[in-house]
This record gives C-alpha cells, structure tokens and sequence, in this order.
C-alpha cells in the first residue's frame, strides 16, 4: 500500500522534473531558432542536447510510475529496480550523447585542417547559448537539491544530464564567442571546446553507470554502510558474531540478510522478540521498506 510519504516523494519528483521539462523544451525551440537564424551549426547540435535532455525527463516520469508500485504476487521485493532502469537509461544517453559531441568534433577539427572554413555565427546564436548556460546551471542546482532531498537515483541522474547540457552550452558560446571576435580562422575553437567537454560527459555517464550496474548486478552496500549495519547489530545484548552478510540495494531500498549467534537457553518467544527488535532498528535507520531477513543461531 502506498504511504502518504511515498505519495509525496512521487508527487515531488513529478513537480521537478516537470519544471526541468518546461526549461527544457524552452531551451530546445530558442536554440533551434538560433541556430536557424544565427547560423550556427554549433547551436543546432547543442539543440539535438537539449532534445535528448527532454527525452530523458519523460523516462523518469514513466518508469516513476512503475518504480512506486507496491508489492505484489509477481514482485516480492517490489518494483524500485525500474527507477534503476531509468537511471541506467539516462547514463546511456550521457555517454552515446558524449561520443556523439567527440565524433563530431574530431569530424570537424579534422575537415578545418583539411582546409575547410566553416561560416561564422551571428551574435543571436552567442546570446542564446549564455541564457542556455545560466538556465540549465540553474535547473541542476534545483534538480540536484530535490534529488538528495527525495532520496531519487534518477533524478539527480537528470539533473547531471542538465549540467551537461550546460557543459555544452559552454563549448558552443567559447566557440561561437571566438569566431564573432577573432574571427574565421578561429571557428575551430567551437569543436575542440566540444571535444574537451564530451570527455566530461562521458565521465559523468560512467559515474552515473557504474552503480547502476553493480545494483543491477547484486552488488554489496558500501563498507562503511556494512560495518553500521555490523555495529547496530552487535549492540544488543546477547546477541554475537554476524556472519553470512548479504546485502544489496532493491531501487531506493536496502536488502539485509545475516546470521547471528544467540544463548541457546532462551525461549523461542524471547529470540523472536530480539530478532524483532533487531529488525526495527534497521529498518529505523535505513527505512520502513528495508527487507531484513535474520537467521539465529545457538552460541556454541
């Protein structure tokens, strides 16, 4: 059954990415427009960014839908992996967008030293990628801060997608900015700042990849997440040695599964009890949807 906080961390993910949408689709039609009127080819591959940075926002509002579903006969542990798709999703269009930056680039520096003199840009196309810059610098500051607040893998995955937006917006203005005012021969500035910033996008993707991997892959909870899990539990009385630690990450959840050692001479009613208590204690830390499994074991 949804909760009213679940109800509220989706109805704040919508709102966010909502408004990422709307800067988005702005952004597109102005630099479209730009790159038309401007005569910037630089400005019109910054658009096709910005178009894949809305197509990304609609990823993270369907799979939202899917992620927050409850349990059911066919998913035991839920559906919080889908919001993991979602941000696998994005990391893939970071790094296919980042080669595309870098083929790009490489394409053009190498048709300049072949002798080819690529058009100058107008000033509309420079004044659109410094509004493009402080806006999507804004929208990831704003998306970023909702992301950590919610606790959202993807939306914080979104909200870098925007910065790297941003990052482009940047190569496109010092190459834009460097053919206005240093004229022709200076157009190659445009796609070696592109190429530098594709390397910055590609980092981000496999950042944002690589966690998405080892939890699609079963991989463990960080050690020092671990070694607090270690710790709470051994500071119960009676309770020893937790061994056979299995941990994972189950979307925006945590997986805990160990065995301990308890004093054979207790009652089966007093090891519930403790094994119970245990339970909520993790489950205080780490959220109410934490699944914990407990074995116990006599003291030898």
């Amino acid at each position: 059954m949804t909760t009213v906080t679940d109800k509220k961390r989706e109805q704040g993910i919508y709102k966010v990415t909502i408004v990422g949408s709307i800067v988005n689709l702005m952004l597109i039609l102005l630099k479209f427009a730009a790159g038309f009127w401007g005569k910037s080819a630089a400005m019109f591959a910054d658009a096709v960014h910005s178009l894949s940075d809305f197509l990304t926002d609609i990823i993270v509002i369907v799979f939202l839908q899917v992620s927050n579903k409850p349990k059911d006969k066919n998913h035991d542990y839920g559906h919080g992996k889908f919001e993991t798709f979602a941000t696998l999703l994005i990391g893939l269009a970071l790094l296919l967008v980042g080669f595309g930056i870098a083929w790009h680039g490489i394409s053009t520096i190498i048709s300049v030293m072949r002798g080819m003199t690529l058009a100058g840009p107008d000033k509309l196309a420079l004044i659109a990628a410094v509004i493009s810059i402080m806006l999507k610098e804004a929208i990831y500051h704003y998306t970023v801060f909702y992301g950590q607040k919610l606790k959202s893998n993807s939306l914080i995955a979104n909200a870098w997608h925007h910065r790297s937006d941003a990052f482009s917006s940047i190569a496109t203005a010092i190459g834009i900015g460097g053919a206005i005012f240093l004229g022709d021969k200076w157009t190659i500035l445009d796609p070696l700042a592109a190429l530098l910033v594709s390397f910055f996008i590609v980092k981000v993707a496999y950042k944002l990849l690589k966690p998405c991997m080892d939890e699609l892959m079963e991989g463990s909870l960080p050690d020092d997440v671990e070694s607090e899990i270690i710790a709470i539990v051994e500071s119960f009385e009676r309770v020893s040695d937790i061994h056979n630690l299995h941990t994972r990450k189950l979307g925006n959840n945590y997986a805990i599964e160990f065995h301990i050692r308890m004093d054979g001479e207790i009652t089966l009613t007093q090891a519930h009890d403790k094994i119970s208590t245990i339970e909520q204690k993790l489950k205080e830390r780490y959220g109410k949807e934490t699944h914990v499994i407990i074995h116990s074991e006599p003291v030898k």
